[in-house]
């Protein structure tokens, strides 16, 4: 297992952990000043200041990417498929031409919230068919452009909305029926927020091994949790056991970044400086 005590050069930053103190300009440019080697874009990130100039902005800064986020939201009525596709599409092509490793897929839910607009179900079956589907056919398009897709299964609270893969186990099934080589084009991003209750979870890590290991996110859970979304919590103050995970993962021999993904309206609240600095020193101490 690496020792984070001494540096930080395997920290990444997800973008969204400073959505509301700057654009990604501002961030790329905070990460370089506080020595941060990785970062994790978001696409309406990117939109916002536009695609040449972010490409502009990894580039000045010296920035490696530890993924992009993100792709999916598969499951859809029939009108709106062809929109779901041709996003995704577009995803990939960013992805490319910022250099990303991988791109983060959260798969979707019940059509009627992934896609504003489809007709309302509540067969989440049905979802999981066209989940499979998006990926499929997302999954030739993506090894033409050389760019691994990384799944993201999410905690089961939000299956209806975001995400109706929900362990590593559906996300792993899914790779072995879709990718059955183990080409490495098809793998997972890991989450410990959304994994860590997980009872299977280091069986699941060692069976996705070095191949489908992609990308690894950490941040903490609060108890009392306030907010299903936006109170995810800085690494230590929570109840995840964020070191032993990351030991499971480095034993199948992943070596890339720490990727700090925090939604929280706390953070959102302190000046940018201070939640990069918290990051480095956590990363330290708590990953």
């Amino acid at each position: 297992m690496r020792d984070f005590s001494g540096d930080h050069r395997w920290l990444s930053i997800n973008t969204a952990t400073v959505r509301k103190q700057g654009d990604l300009v501002q961030i790329a440019e905070a990460c370089a000043r506080h020595g941060i080697r990785g970062v994790s874009p978001w696409r309406d990130q990117v939109a916002a200041v536009g695609l040449e100039r972010a490409v502009r902005a990894v580039r000045e800064n010296d920035l490696a990417l530890s993924g992009y986020c993100r792709g999916g939201m598969f499951p859809a009525g029939p009108d709106q498929r062809g929109e779901a596709r041709d996003d995704n599409r577009r995803a990939v092509d960013e992805a490319v031409a910022l250099g990303a490793p991988c791109l983060v897929l959260v798969v979707g839910g019940l059509p009627q919230y992934s896609r504003p607009g489809s007709p309302e179900t509540k067969d989440i079956a049905q979802a999981r068919t066209q989940v499979e589907d998006g990926i499929a056919e997302l999954l030739e398009y993506a090894r033409g452009a050389n760019l691994p897709l990384a799944i993201e299964p999410l905690h089961p609270m939000y299956a209806a909305d975001r995400a109706c893969v929900n362990t590593m186990r559906h996300a792993l099934d899914l790779c072995d029926r879709l990718d059955p080589a183990g080409s490495g084009a098809l793998g997972l991003a890991v989450d410990v927020y959304h994994v860590w209750w997980d009872p299977e979870l280091e069986a699941q890590i060692r069976r996705a091994g070095r191949n489908r290991l992609l990308a690894f996110h950490v941040c903490d859970w609060l108890v009392p949790t306030t907010d299903l979304l936006l109170d995810r919590g800085m690494m230590g103050d929570g109840v995840i056991d964020i070191p032993r995970i990351r030991g499971w993962v480095e034993e199948c021999g992943f070596a890339g970044f720490s990727e700090v993904e925090i939604f929280s309206n706390r953070w959102w609240g302190l000046p940018m400086d201070e939640v990069l600095r918290t990051c480095i020193a956590r990363h330290r101490s708590a990953v």
